[in-house]
C-alpha cells in the first residue's frame, strides 16, 4: 500500500492523464507498478523518468535516503513490471545501468531535475539507475 503522499499522486495523475500538480508538476512521471521481494503483492509507485531511445530512465533515488527504494529492491527480484505513462499502460523489463553509462545517465537526469545532485550529495550510496525497455 502506497503511503498517503503517492496514493494522493497516483490518483491525480491517473484523474488526469498523467499531469499533476504540486512539488512533481512539470515532471515527467511514470507510474510503476512492481511485485514485491518479500510479499509478492503488486504495488504502484510514482517515479520521475526521461527518455533515452526506446527506453525509459528511472533512479533510485529515494529522495537521498541511505536506502534504496522499495520499487528497486522489487525490480531486483522480478524485473518485469507495469509502467503508466499518460493514458497509456504497458509492460516493462528493468535493466540496470552501470559503470560510465550509469554516471552520464544520472548527469543527464541532473541538467533535467537539478533536485536529483542533491540526493546524490545527501547520500553516501551509489543511486541506482534503471532503464525500463518495453516488454
Amino acid at each position: 500500500m502506497p503511503n498517503d503522499f503517492n496514493k494522493q499522486i497516483i490518483e491525480e495523475f491517473r484523474a488526469n492523464a498523467g499531469v499533476v500538480g504540486g512539488p512533481f508538476q512539470g515532471a515527467t512521471l511514470v507510474l510503476l507498478t512492481t511485485t514485491g521481494a518479500k510479499s509478492g503483492k503488486r504495488s504502484t509507485s510514482p517515479v520521475m523518468y526521461m527518455e533515452d531511445g526506446d527506453r525509459y530512465i528511472v533512479i533510485a533515488s529515494n529522495a537521498g535516503a541511505d536506502q534504496h527504494p522499495a520499487w528497486y529492491h522489487n525490480l531486483r527480484a522480478t524485473p518485469q513490471a507495469t509502467a503508466e505513462i499518460g493514458t497509456e499502460t504497458f509492460e516493462v523489463k528493468a535493466d540496470f545501468i552501470e559503470g560510465e553509462e550509469r554516471d552520464q545517465l544520472y548527469a543527464r537526469m541532473v541538467e533535467i531535475a537539478p533536485g536529483f545532485a542533491e540526493y546524490e550529495a545527501k547520500t553516501t550510496r551509489r543511486i541506482p539507475v534503471v532503464a525500463l525497455h518495453r516488454a
